[in-house]
């Protein structure tokens, strides 16, 4: 593959990224830091620079995933290659080709494994720079023309020739500083990482930790710590901790385990704190064995329990809210955290499929789940809907037919996309007052939206099933009429979630993305929910001027005018699949989601000065249905809100609890029209919580015409802006 410009960025940024994986970090800055920790041994920084492009060169070449490849996973491993064979050599040609043979063996282990330990959702952590580094040491046994650095044996010379008697004595006063042993310990397992052993090494690179993670670095403290009392309780000697310099084992298992692939939280805390001894087992023990091939243990201790424990937590037969898995990695603790409390407090656990009622209009839920007729045991988790009027009553005249009955004959619909698995449509409807106890079901449908996620409607009508099975469904199309058949002694739908496409299979307790709650004169959105017993419901009644204004397709063009400045925003589609607006002036990008019933944005990368941020935040959680009177709200995580210096504060106590916190209002205040509107009026507004004390953040109006959003205004402070809409087009 041809080397072009954009390849050459990718390779240089995927060059700085490369240092700040192995902290699990993509943290530029961080990055940066660490390049210039390797070169405290010029012949190490050079042997991991050229171990770098080497593998970003063979990577990019061969034509592997250019994100991969920007992002730097490919490039570590390697990295820690060539530093390992930098520090133990002389330098040479010879040295620097072996470096490079190195490098590239290394790029197809790590490929390799990628593949095989990948596709149970497993990382391969620093497993190909042991197996790679391991067969370096054991070749290199034979190669007699490389020689075995002498560097660091006459420290003093080396010194001297960098910076002369100024560096000498500032050595010679950094060294005579007295500084605990186990602070001396961890600063030592911090430098050894990039084989760096001396003090200094590992100060820089902690307060570099710091600096891109709160997290990461309170829990390297705790999984140290906790190694090194166990070490003094078990009486094991500690000065293995310092002169085979594998304290780091400890410090990247807490990282790996508390914050990057499990969600930081108390109970992640406690897990690093019960791995840490069984680390301390594990490297004594492989300590002990490999001393017989006369090769160091390394990370091999880390990548053996933390793959191991993770592997172990994918078997669980529920996820557990409390140790929760990071499927979606933003490379640091506090956006997996904030993410993860950001999702939950809007979709529950449930971030799949989003589910909605399976008909048109209100109906009432006149059996709930572990109701007292049908829905106990196994089939608990499911609801009974019929239509009332406005005395009460599910029926006209006497009752005495299906046909009086609100409900007979209403269109039901797929709750979401699908496939359909099981169709009955041949059992006959029951005479009012009577039931079919064998074909209990009744006809039904059975949809498939995913593995272990099925749908069942039950007590159709005879042959009004317009689908057959393998049929592929949208959500909302029609797939039946309600009935009377199977157990049914009236007219009614019978729904429910389930994990098989068996009719009448075990149910399954899954909430309902979206639908209004009717009460008196009050009317409420309920997000992810599940509908109580009496409760009359709906879907969304879809408005097409919302509906139209915020669907935010690829390639559409938008320009605002705000004061005397022109901005123009377009909407794209990144390799994963997830959309965004992207500001073409100030390159900021809000990240969202729409699904025709609700648009959230998810995430804000860039300045908190443009005028996307704003608009980010304006329209943070609308529903596409208008409904005077409603407010929608939503919870907005401090990351989104609070000022940087803020947050590392915050950031410390993430894991435990928030301090700091926002509250977004969206209210539908008018319509030009009730039947036929025009435009439609929205007021939005954040409140922020710092402790107990709440303060008003952003307000906004919003105008949505025919053609889109026709405006919006800001109320910062004692700043308005208006930015009006001045082009939308979609190419």
């Amino acid at each position: 593959m041809r080397l072009n410009s954009a390849g050459l960025k990718s390779i240089l940024t995927g060059l700085l990224n490369s240092y700040a994986q192995i902290f699990f970090s993509d943290n530029i800055l961080f990055g940066l830091i660490l390049l210039l920790i390797t070169f405290f041994d010029l012949v190490a920084g050079l042997s991991g620079i050229i171990s770098l492009f080497t593998a970003h060169i063979i990577a990019y070449a061969m034509g592997f995933d250019k994100n991969r490849i920007r992002r730097g996973v490919y490039g570590f491993n390697s990295l820690l290659v060539g530093l390992g064979i930098g520090i133990q050599f002389e330098p040479g040609l010879l040295l620097f080709l072996v470096v490079v043979f190195a490098s590239i063996f290394t790029v197809f282990i790590t490929i390799s494994l990628q593949g095989i330990i990948g596709k149970y959702m497993l990382p391969y952590l620093s497993l190909p720079f042991l197996f790679s580094f391991w067969l370096m040491l054991i070749a290199t046994n034979e190669l007699t023309a490389l020689g075995i650095s002498q560097r660091g044996i006459y420290t003093f010379n080396e010194l001297y020739i960098i910076g002369g008697h100024k560096l000498i004595n500032v050595y010679e006063w950094w060294q005579s500083l007295e500084i605990p042993e186990s602070i001396r310990v961890y600063l030592l397992s911090l430098g050894a990482i990039f084989f760096q052993f001396n003090v200094l090494a590992g100060l820089i690179i902690g307060i570099g930790l710091l600096i891109a993670s709160r997290i990461s670095f309170s829990l390297s403290l705790l999984g140290f710590y906790t190694a090194y009392l166990f070490y003094e309780l078990a009486g094991a000697n500690i000065t293995d901790l310092t002169y085979s310099y594998i304290g780091f084992n400890y410090i990247l298992t807490s990282i790996a385990v508390g914050g990057f692939f499990i969600i930081p939280s108390w109970r992640s805390y406690l897990w690093v704190i019960i791995l840490m001894p069984v680390v301390a087992l594990v490297t004594i023990a492989f300590s002990n064995i490999f001393l017989v091939f006369n090769l160091p243990v390394y990370s091999l201790p880390f990548n053996i329990v933390v793959i191991i424990f993770l592997y172990s937590l994918k078997l669980r037969l529920e996820p557990n809210p409390g140790l929760s898995e990071v499927y979606i990695q933003e490379n640091t603790p506090e956006k997996n955290l904030y993410s993860f409390i950001n999702s939950r407090s809007r979709f529950g656990l449930h971030t799949g499929s989003h589910l909605i009622l399976p008909f048109f209009g209100k109906w009432k839920v006149s059996q709930g789940q572990g109701g007292e007729y049908t829905h106990k045991e196994e089939w608990k988790e499911a609801w009974d809907f019929i239509i009332t009027d406005e005395s009460g009553k599910q029926f006209k005249d006497k009752g005495d037919f299906p046909e009086d009955y609100y409900c007979y004959g209403k269109s039901v619909l797929a709750p979401e996309d699908g496939w359909v698995v099981s169709v009955t449509s041949n059992v006959p409807d029951n005479i009012i007052g009577e039931i079919n106890i064998q074909k209990n079901w009744g006809n039904s449908v059975v949809i498939k939206h995913s593995d272990y996620l099925f749908s069942a409607v039950s007590h159709l009508q005879p042959e009004s099933v317009p689908v057959k099975q393998g049929t592929m469904v949208k959500k909302g199309d029609v797939i039946g009429r309600c009935g009377n058949s199977g157990r049914s002694p009236y007219p009614h739908l019978h729904f429910q979630i389930q994990r098989s496409p068996l009719v009448g299979a075990p149910t399954l307790k899954y909430p309902l993305s979206y639908y209004i709650k009717y009460r008196k004169n009050q009317l409420q959105l309920c997000t992810f929910d599940i509908p109580e017993e009496n409760d009359i419901v709906s879907n969304i009644e879809q408005s097409e001027i919302l509906k139209n204004g915020l669907n935010f397709l690829a390639h559409r063009s938008m320009n605002f005018k705000a004061g005397t400045k022109t901005i123009k925003w377009e909407v794209k589609i990144d390799p994963f699949n997830n959309t965004y607006i992207e500001c073409m002036g100030s390159g900021a990008k809000a990240y969202f989601s729409f699904d025709d019933y609700m648009l959230y944005f998810k995430f804000f990368k860039g300045s908190r000065k443009s005028l996307l941020y704003y608009f980010f935040l304006a329209f943070y959680k609308v529903q596409t249905g208008f409904y005077k009177g409603i407010e929608v709200t939503d919870f907005i995580t401090p990351n989104f809100i609070f000022i940087k210096p803020m947050l590392f504060i915050q950031d410390i106590f993430a894991p435990f609890f928030l301090f700091f916190s926002a509250e977004y209002k969206v209210n539908y205040v008018s319509r030009d029209n009730e039947l036929d509107p025009t435009k439609i009026e929205l007021h939005s507004c954040i409140t922020m919580k710092s402790f107990t004390r709440k303060f008003s953040g952003p307000k906004f109006e919003i105008k949505i015409n025919t053609k889109g959003i026709e405006s919006f205004k800001i109320t910062d402070k004692d700043k308005i802006t208006e930015a009006v809409c001045i082009r939308d087009t979609i190419s």
